[in-house]
């Protein structure tokens, strides 16, 4: 079949597969909650690549091998992002199990202090959430017990898991470990630390305002004693040898990042480092992970090998602990890889039958200046949060929707993958039905609603990425497109 017959699909039928996907998505939101992620949304995801393509072949006559190899260029643009993500779950297991993770928080936990409590919180829920790339993992295990020391101290739930989840997503937007970080960089084809580094520019200032908020309302309250900070530093110290020199890892990485090394290279040097730690450090984390009765190298080699790659758990004689030191590795990724695949197919198929195209022209009608691409992608990003229910998907989309007007209009990539950052990631645990809604409502045991409005870092970044563009700092155009080096 001759490509010069193609039809271009109107703007409203474009829409068709976006809301399919939408109305299944919040079927399946509904259905499974927050274990959507773990095939459903992927299931929905072909399923809606299928009606594009069937739309594509038969109503604007598009070739199947056209739609096939869209697709396959689209999955592999992101075959580094996969092996990054691999890496990191390497990297996630080794620094906790070696120690590095545990140290910072314990050393963390000792700056607070009732009056600065919630500026403490927040800083500590940052650190932790950078340095294991993961905002859910923060909440549900450093998060549930910062939240029962604040009630202990007299603070309203809100205000402690605002400041929780304000925390988190500073580190899970920034952090090079984080998967949502290494998505929005790859989809936009922008190199990861070029990425975190122009997003600085937005979050700096963002997380200064929310450190400012939530000092000024610390010292209008009273608090108690923090008794449950030194039995939670106390489990810490009991399962782990405690050491400042297992922070020279983190300072390394830091350097590593600091001088541009390609991030692949900074995060297998940086996840070796931290298995040497484990070694040294760990001996006997690393034999209870093998779980035989020998003492010798062959187990700590084993132990060693499944922090890399497999699941871990260590008894700590702490609830909150055991979920912390809980590892997944490679393994744990494997989610993410898999609904990574299935978006990029449907990207694929939406790009390959003229729909994103379609859909974006809509779009250029409305962006005359830069505040205004940058606003209609913060609603945009905000919209697909609301309307898929899900981050991942969210991030995709819109990336996928404004790549192409971005370029025309002469941008950097990084500007894009910045703006996705601060109207996407941060704005989805604010909406009560997306899965990190949900999932952080349902662990902090703490309703959506009530802990929005103290979220000042997820309120402030969608509006700081506009007022940033407005004022046009650091907006730089060029008629080149970036390198695909991440």
């Amino acid at each position: 079949m001759n490509e010069k017959h193609v039809k271009i699909p109107s703007p409203l039928l474009s829409l068709v597969p976006v809301l399919v996907l939408v109305g299944l998505l919040f079927f399946t939101v509904r259905i499974f909650g927050s274990d959507a992620l773990s095939g459903g949304s992927q299931i929905v995801l072909l399923t809606a690549t299928a009606i594009c393509s069937i739309i594509a072949v038969f109503y604007c006559k598009v070739r199947w091998k056209t739609i096939e190899i869209a697709i396959t260029n689209n999955v592999a643009g992101v075959t580094v992002a996969v092996f990054i993500l691999l890496i990191i779950g390497a990297l996630s297991g080794s620094w906790m199990i070696s120690g590095i993770v545990p140290t910072l928080i314990y050393y963390g936990m000792q700056i607070i202090h009732p009056k600065f409590f919630l500026a403490s919180t927040c800083i500590i829920c940052a650190i932790v959430s950078v340095m294991t790339g993961s905002s859910w993992t923060t909440i549900a295990t450093i998060g549930i017990a910062l939240l029962g020391i604040g009630q202990a101290q007299g603070f309203s739930e809100g205000w402690i898991a605002g400041a929780i989840v304000s925390g988190a997503y500073f580190g899970d937007k920034i952090s090079p470990l984080s998967d949502t970080t290494i998505l929005a960089s790859s989809i936009t084809d922008t190199p990861l630390f070029k990425h975190i580094r122009y997003m600085l520019i937005t979050t700096v200032p963002t997380i200064l305002l929310t450190l400012l908020i939530f000092t000024i309302a610390g010292f209008t309250h009273e608090a108690t004693a923090t008794d449950q900070i030194a039995v939670y530093s106390a489990s810490l110290k009991d399962t782990f040898h405690i050491s400042l020199w297992l922070l020279v890892v983190p300072v390394i990485t830091g350097i590593l990042i600091a001088k541009r090394v390609p991030s692949v290279v900074t995060l297998f040097v940086s996840a070796a480092l931290a298995g040497v730690c484990a070694l040294v450090f760990q001996p006997h984390l690393l034999h209870e992970i093998a779980g035989e009765g020998q003492q010798g190298i062959a187990s700590l080699c084993k132990g060693l090998l499944i922090t890399f790659y497999g699941s871990t758990q260590i008894e700590t004689g702490n609830v909150a602990l055991n979920e912390l030191v809980t590892t997944s590795g490679m393994g744990g990724m494997m989610g993410t890889v898999w609904l990574i695949i299935c978006a990029m197919a449907f990207g694929g198929a939406m790009t390959a039958s003229g729909m994103i195209g379609s859909i974006t022209s809509v779009f250029l009608r409305f962006m005359k200046r830069t505040v205004g691409v940058v606003a209609s992608t913060v609603v945009s990003g905000l919209f697909m949060n609301l309307a898929t229910a899900d981050q991942y998907i969210s991030i995709i989309l819109t990336g996928n929707m404004f790549k192409d007007i971005y370029q025309k209009k002469g941008y950097e990539s990084r500007l894009l993958s910045r703006t996705i950052e601060d109207g996407v990631t941060v704005t989805s645990p604010l909406i009560p039905w997306n899965t990190c809604g949900m999932t952080q409502a349902t662990i902090l045991g703490v309703s959506t609603f009530t802990y929005l409005p103290y979220c000042f870092f997820n309120l402030i970044s969608p509006l700081m990425s506009i007022f940033v563009a407005g004022v046009g700092y650091k907006i730089f155009k060029s008629p080149q497109r970036d390198d695909l080096k991440i």
